[in-house]
């Protein structure tokens, strides 16, 4: 009995100092990604030759899942690529402006649901090298320029879905509305009886064979071609089984180190971090797991010709601060021209993000989430140091009074300053918290930080 126990207590104590250790090598793993806080997303690829629009009507939805809505058979689809010559694809100046726009890392969409590859292949013909006028792998000098500016480079991969490399899943959607297809009624019967597809071309070969004939061996040049990655972003695991998954999962040795979401095959395969869409999280949503909210700088992720609807700079800038404020990271999206060109609405708003970036960034960088109570008047992230506590307040309605109300400030106040010129502030204790007397002035249209130091 006695040695029994004594080996039940070697097991419990190896199986704590294993978690232990787990633990420690996630967080370290994590931490460039928890600091950096901000990135780039790039939707590129053939679906921004038509640019939302087919047969001279646009397609609602976003661009990139045209092939999809409008239900465009495969051998149609495929000659939009002898349009897709980027002649304009400067990946220096792409690199340049994520930086300057105070984004940490890139992931650009290395192959999408319609199956084609930004890269040189072997696994498909359907690539930029072997399939358009332009011939060149865009990946390799896009991965020089990340490394050139420091940049953290990241891969999406569409594992399952892929419209034109037979085998590939589809997502059974049904044929857009306003592009006035005459057999819609009789191509969404089609979908529904061949498990999304709508071309008898995507089906002449069984999903397995797709598995291991394109996606394992594109996602191994991936992983092998390119240098050190950051990110491997999956997406969508439309009929995707354990078995399938784990045959890319293992692929992830190549570099060990890369992180991944959590779109692999739910719920088996949770990766290292969750991927909200187009929206942020509610408080109550987040249960203490790493989270980043993907969004579009307008409503589509792929170029779209007719959709005008941009977001302000005000609204990116806050929806940044927001998400910091609980823990998260903002991928923010970019989609490119035909051409190679980013919108120019979309280097309008990243230059204006980087000018606010250069002054306030610390309150974003490197932080944790508010330890506070909501705030009406903005956002709160914070660092934790050997000498205290630093809260970064974010002030996007600036108080008419003067007098900013903190709630739930514990701990002796050193010190508190507006980012904007290092301005010093008075500060004291009030009924309501903590009080902060403010110039009449907001330095900062979009957001004046004002950084409090808690010992």
């Amino acid at each position: 009995m006695k040695k029994l126990l004594l080996l039940l207590s070697a097991f419990i104590h190896f199986t704590l100092f294993a978690t232990a250790q787990t633990s420690v090598t996630h967080d370290q793993h994590m931490q460039w990604w928890r600091d950096a806080r901000f990135g780039m997303f790039i939707h590129w690829g053939v679906y921004a030759v038509p640019a939302g629009v087919y047969n001279g009507h646009p397609v609602n939805r976003a661009s990139e899942w045209i092939m999809n809505r409008a239900k465009i058979p495969v051998a149609v689809y495929q000659q939009y690529a002898q349009s897709f010559n980027p002649v304009k694809y400067d990946p220096d100046a792409w690199v340049k402006l994520a930086k300057e726009a105070g984004m940490k890392y890139i992931v650009i969409t290395a192959k999408h649901h319609d199956g084609f590859a930004l890269f040189r292949t072997s696994a498909s013909k359907w690539n930029v090298v072997d399939a358009t006028p332009y011939g060149k792998d865009l990946l390799e000098p896009l991965a020089a320029a990340c490394r050139k500016y420091g940049i953290k480079l990241g891969f999406y991969y569409s594992q399952a879905q892929d419209w034109n490399n037979p085998g590939g899943a589809a997502a059974r959607k049904v044929a857009a509305e306003g592009w006035a297809n005459p057999d819609s009624a009789k191509i969404d019967a089609y979908t529904r009886a061949h498990s999304g597809h709508w071309d008898p071309a995507q089906s002449t070969r069984p999903m397995d064979e797709y598995i291991d004939q394109v996606a394992v061996p594109q996602v191994r040049e991936l992983l092998t071609n390119y240098g050190d990655l950051g990110v491997l972003w999956w997406d969508t695991p439309t009929h995707m089984t354990d078995a399938y998954a784990k045959k890319l999962q293992a692929l992830l040795a190549l570099q060990s180190h890369i992180i991944t979401n959590d779109r692999l095959k739910r719920p088996n395969f949770p990766g290292d971090y969750k991927t909200p869409e187009q929206r942020i999280p509610g408080q109550d949503e987040l249960d203490g797991r790493d989270w980043e909210t993907c969004m579009t700088m307008n409503g589509s992720w792929g170029y779209k010709s007719t959709d005008h609807k941009w977001k302000s700079t005000a609204t990116l800038v806050r929806n940044l601060v927001d998400i910091a404020s609980k823990g998260g990271n903002y991928l923010l999206n970019v989609g490119p021209t035909a051409e190679g060109e980013f919108p120019q609405e979309s280097i309008h708003a990243l230059k204006e993000i980087g000018a606010w970036m250069k002054v306030n960034g610390e309150a974003i960088y490197g932080t944790q989430s508010s330890p506070l109570p909501p705030l009406a008047w903005g956002r709160c992230t914070r660092k934790e140091g050997k000498n205290g506590t630093i809260l970064y307040l974010s002030v996007f309605d600036w108080p008419a009074n003067g007098k900013l109300t903190v709630p739930g400030v514990e701990g002796k106040v050193k010190s508190a300053r507006l980012l904007v010129g290092n301005v010093l502030l008075k500060t004291m204790m009030g009924k309501d918290g903590l009080v902060i007397d403010l110039p009449a002035e907001a330095p900062e249209k979009i957001a004046s930080v004002v950084k409090v130091e808690v010992e």
